[in-house]
Parts: C-alpha cells; structure tokens; sequence
C-alpha cells in the first residue's frame, strides 16, 4: 500500500525572512533531506533554515495532489493555524 504526504516546510532566509513552503511526496524523510540539502525545490536552495512543520497522509496521489494545491491556496494565517491545530492536538 503507497503512502503518500502532504506537508508544510517553514523556510528561513538569510535575512531572517520566514515563508511557507507546501509540497507532496511519498517519501517525507528523503523529501525533507532533499530541500535542507539544496537537491529539493529551488524555493528552499540557499536558506539559512527549513524545518518541517506540518505534514498529513493520503492512500494515493491523486488526494495529495488534491489537498497540497488546496493547501498553497491558504493565506499564511490559514497555514500557521493549520499548524497550530496539530500543536495544540499534542498538548
């Protein structure tokens, strides 16, 4: 059975400047590695920091894509809260 993820990368510049990055994989960790490594979008190539915040499971690719092109559609205060509703689930 293929497991496929849809997660949210927290990218830090240089500068100090914080984004959001949003993809599908259906392989987080080597995904994960990819960006931090600069091997993954060219969105996170060169920042000072990426760290994974967010991520939720699908049974097959054609709902994660569904959900991740739903997700890059949130405002940033829609994507922090989506985070924050995972954090506040672990409390």
């Amino acid at each position: 059975m293929d497991v496929y993820y849809v997660y949210i990368l927290e990218v830090i510049a240089k500068n100090g400047k914080r984004n959001f990055y949003t993809g599908y994989t259906n392989n987080l960790y080597r995904r994960w590695h990819e960006h931090r490594n600069g091997t993954g979008a060219k969105f996170c190539r060169g920042k000072k920091k990426i760290e994974l915040k967010y991520f939720e499971t699908y049974q097959n690719r054609k709902e994660a894509m569904r959900r991740e092109l739903e997700i890059k559609t949130f405002s940033r205060k829609e994507k922090r809260e989506l985070i924050k509703s995972v954090i506040d689930k672990i409390k």
